[in-house]
């Protein structure tokens, strides 16, 4: 799926439809350039793996574009004080019980849970998101790597993945 399609059927749709439902948090070009560059950088350019190892005949622990495990993305956004709340109410919507085992499964092929999972990530920082543009690639590379805690980063990828994702992101 290309980056724009990426933005208009999965990331657009569902930070608009998380804030409709949970009031929080804010629809912003921020979000959408962090969410972009993330997805790109777990899921590859060409952005279809729904797991990890896809296409592998034996999938890794890691599900959904922005690759969360049970116990690590899933387990935390359930769990953190600031987006709890917000969680539950977004597996509500979702028909999905808010347990790491049912949202860890329904990841893979819910891009709303997923997305809003994401999302929800990003609002757990005290940080506030990296501005999406160039300058801020290191800020923005710091930011993923202490909240995704990637097993095996690819710094490498990054600089790409930010500079497409902070051009889409001023069309937002």
């Amino acid at each position: 799926m290309t980056p724009d399609k990426f933005c208009a059927d999965i990331i657009d749709p569902g930070l608009v439809r998380l804030f409709r439902i949970a009031g929080l948090p804010p629809v912003s070009a921020a979000a959408r350039a962090m969410m972009l560059a993330i997805a790109l950088q777990e899921s590859g350019a060409a952005l279809n793996a729904r797991f990890q190892n896809s296409p592998a005949a034996t999938p890794g622990p890691a599900r959904g574009f922005w690759q969360f495990e049970q116990g690590g993305g899933v387990l935390g956004v359930l769990n953190h004080a600031a987006s709890r709340t917000p969680a539950y109410v977004l597996c509500d919507e979702c028909e999905v019980v808010a347990q790491p085992a049912a949202v860890w499964r329904a990841i893979e092929g819910y891009d709303f849970l997923a997305c809003g999972f994401a999302r929800l990530l990003l609002w757990t920082d005290p940080a506030a998101l990296p501005a999406p543009v160039a300058a801020s690639e290191q800020a923005a590379w710091n930011y993923y790597l202490r909240l995704w805690r990637p097993g095996k980063p690819h710094p490498e990828t990054w600089p790409k993945n930010w500079t497409t994702a902070t051009g889409l992101a001023a069309m937002m």
